[in-house]
């Protein structure tokens, strides 16, 4: 048992590590997608976004829960008291909350909007307007895992 703690971190590390590189590596493909204003790099790289979400993004969210969880409850007495922690917890579930009700709704819609302009060859308004929500809340996103990321290595407090 005396593996248990370094197993779980490292759990924990590798789940961060899926998650940050994806929402990072994620938003930028799709930015340059856009930008090529090409339906059909738009419809592969948005087809990609969902995608890559559910094999990369959400077990890496998973893992960092878990095995986070698993180190605060098992190695942390009272870890709802450890105000490093409250506050990283805090942040991981604001940017869950955005992820769940803006996020990935909105990649989805756009996903299927580009899979019938791919063909068309022509982009509707509405795409554009969704892709500039997408961008504004997804850094909104990445920037609080960022700021948790300070929390979780410096323990201020």
């Amino acid at each position: 048992m005396e593996n248990t703690y370094p197993l779980l971190k490292s759990i924990h590390i590798l789940g961060v590590i899926l998650l940050m590189g994806n929402i990072i590596v994620t938003a930028w493909w799709k930015v340059m997608a856009d930008s090529t204003k090409n339906p059909s790099v738009i419809a592969f790289a948005q087809r990609q976004v969902t995608l890559t979400d559910f094999v990369f993004t959400a077990p890496g969210a998973l893992l960092a829960v878990m095995a986070g969880d698993a180190m605060g409850y098992g190695f942390m007495p009272n870890s709802w008291d450890i105000k490093w922690l409250i506050w990283g917890r805090g942040l991981f579930i604001a940017s869950g909350i955005i992820w769940l009700t803006v996020l990935i709704p909105t990649q989805i819609k756009q996903a299927r909007m580009a899979q019938s302009f791919a063909n068309t060859q022509s982009i509707p308004d509405e795409y554009w307007r969704l892709s500039k929500r997408w961008q504004i809340f997804g850094a909104i996103a990445v920037l609080l895992p960022l700021a948790n990321i300070y929390w979780m290595v410096f323990k201020p407090m």
